[in-house]
């Protein structure tokens, strides 16, 4: 068995886990990242597009960005759409001039990788951690498949930033570990198609048929979802009907139908909440998925794991360059804190505008959510506050 020594082992390629190895590589502190899917599954995954205000200057800080600022599209406001008629929410002129940015999870994901490989720190794909030792110990160990054989790497610390089904989170006692879930009744069907958006900024839209969202890549690709009911799967659901669907729902005087084009990437997502806490035990530090999933309605997911990877760095810095515990012993409750408001924010705008079929209670109050939205500014306020820059509270 191969024999290894590092630093800090990362566990998972996401944006988290490559995000955290190259603030530790700037500040030459060892890591290796391990990453049990192939690379070119990581590139292509098609998840979150909105990033804050304060995680592009993350970005930016790592050296990361030169291509985000290219070709990231830069927004100042969202539109809530019900009963068929548009509402702008200044989100700039709201949050003390702040602004949002497009770009697609996967690109920060190439931006990473190619990143880390042009500096020759080590990253290994197809490389599943299988098991996870020593954590309440002098060193922590890992366990790694790998297609040329198994590693046994030690290290002083490991990051598991593996999502929710990963080895990093099944390591912790289940004594030690409190797991809070909620899950919702209905999921997300999305598209990614080739079509210019027949809009500059994301429309969230309340209609009696469900929710649905539009959303941009580029000035060719647009990101459309629609509500469904959790049951369903994608072949109950042709392109024709999806369009079909799309149009119905987002359609306004001023817009009466989306641009469309081929489909090419889709896919069926279901809606919950989770909250694993504590984000440590021992030598293991819990990050990003790992630790939290929120629905997508509030566009927290990439930015709420990179809230945690600034925190986790400089925990991990301030512990292995001047042997200071503070962060590192305060890195779950400063980061719960923020992941509860996240929830809290994600929660708020996910029940404000997924319609419930059979509640009409329910859908009253849903209704009158939105329209305080529109007609209080210290509601809007809130909302363009938490979506602009939640993760730097």
């Amino acid at each position: 068995m191969k024999e290894l020594r590092t630093q800090v082992a990362i566990i998972g390629a996401g944006p988290a886990g490559l995000m955290l190895g190259q603030l530790l590589q700037r500040e030459g502190i060892d890591s290796i990242i391990f990453e049990r899917r192939s690379r070119e599954y990581v590139e292509r995954r098609v998840r979150a597009g909105v990033i804050e205000h304060g995680i592009v200057q993350l970005i930016n800080d790592a050296g990361a960005g030169e291509r985000m600022q290219r070709e990231g599209l830069v927004h100042h406001g969202i539109e809530l759409r019900f009963d068929n008629v548009s509402h702008r929410i200044a989100l700039s002129d709201l949050a003390d001039g702040k602004s949002i940015t497009v770009y697609g999870q996967a690109e920060v994901v190439k931006d990473l990788v190619g990143l880390r490989y042009g500096s020759g720190a080590p990253l290994y794909f197809d490389a599943e951690v299988t098991a996870i030792e020593g954590l309440t110990s002098d060193e922590a160990t890992i366990q790694v498949s790998t297609p040329e054989g198994d590693v046994r790497v030690s290290c002083q610390y490991v990051a598991g930033c593996d999502g929710t089904f990963g080895v990093a989170s099944r390591s912790i006692p289940t004594s030690e570990l409190r797991r809070h879930e909620r899950t919702y009744p209905y999921s997300w069907l999305g598209i990614l198609a080739e079509a210019a958006p027949a809009t500059e900024e994301l429309i969230y839209c309340r209609h009696q048929n469900g929710f649905a969202l539009y959303s941009l890549r580029s000035p060719s690709v647009s990101r459309l979802y629609l509500g469904v009911r959790p049951d369903e799967t994608l072949d109950e659901w042709s392109d024709e009907r999806i369009w079909a669907e799309l149009n119905v729902r987002l359609a306004t005087e001023e817009m009466p139908s989306v641009s469309q084009g081929p489909i090419i990437e889709r896919s069926i997502t279901a809606m919950r909440s989770i909250v694993n806490e504590p984000m440590r035990y021992g030598r293991l530090f819990l990050a990003g998925d790992a630790a939290h999933i929120v629905p997508p309605t509030g566009a927290k997911g990439m930015n709420l794991a990179l809230g945690d990877v600034r925190e986790l760095f400089s925990a991990l810095v301030a512990k292995i360059t001047h042997n200071d515990d503070r962060l590192i012993d305060s890195y779950s409750q400063t980061c719960l804190e923020r992941v509860w408001r996240a929830e809290e924010f994600s929660y708020y705008m996910t029940q404000m505008l997924h319609p419930l079929f059979d509640d009409e209670f329910e859908n009253g109050v849903q209704r009158a959510r939105l329209r305080q939205a529109i007609t209080s500014r210290e509601a809007s306020t809130v909302l363009a506050r938490n979506y602009v820059d939640l993760n730097s509270l």
